[in-house]
């Protein structure tokens, strides 16, 4: 009878331990909702601003100066790559985002024509985009598929520059 009394009292003692150890655990992990202050993330939305845009490098040259930023943005934009005949021009589009896509409408060489153009508005520069065309050639196909990887990035400079 002593050792059933005294193997009980053994297996009470081991369980209420084992009790009080879960507790210990359970206490330790438990976050401190009350004591922590929340975690506010800033995110910063780029803003197209009415300026000069311009990338110069190897003897290219391209530049976009934004006359108007509002529901349309207008802007007179100027490419001369190295080896291929230059162009000037006026860009009428839309800022979605950071996209901005619209119309480049251009002379070359005597002949007026027309492209869609996109660029994506990222840390005061303007990446141009390039995807599929239809089968005009002058307007893409998905404007959702448009790459923006442009080895030319147009940087923020003054306009007096």
């Amino acid at each position: 009878m002593k050792k059933l009394m005294f193997l009980s009292l053994f297996a009470l003692t081991t369980i209420a331990c084992e009790n009080d150890k879960k507790t210990e655990v359970a206490t330790e992990t438990a976050p401190e909702t009350a004591t922590e202050n929340p975690v506010i993330s800033e995110t910063t939305t780029a803003v197209l601003e009415p300026g000069c845009y311009e990338y110069i490098k190897d003897g290219n040259n391209v530049k976009m100066e934004i006359t108007k930023v509002a529901d349309e943005v207008t802007a007179n934009l100027a490419t001369a790559y190295s080896g291929k005949d230059s162009n000037k021009g006026t860009f009428v589009g839309k800022l979605n985002g950071d996209k901005l896509i619209g119309t480049y409408t251009f002379d070359s060489e005597g002949t007026s024509s027309s492209r869609e153009v996109a660029y994506e508005l990222k840390d005061n520069q303007l990446i141009e985009g390039y995807g599929d065309l239809d089968d005009s050639g002058t307007k893409f196909k998905d404007v959702n598929t448009i790459k923006y990887t442009s080895t030319t990035p147009l940087l923020k400079v003054d306009c007096a520059k």
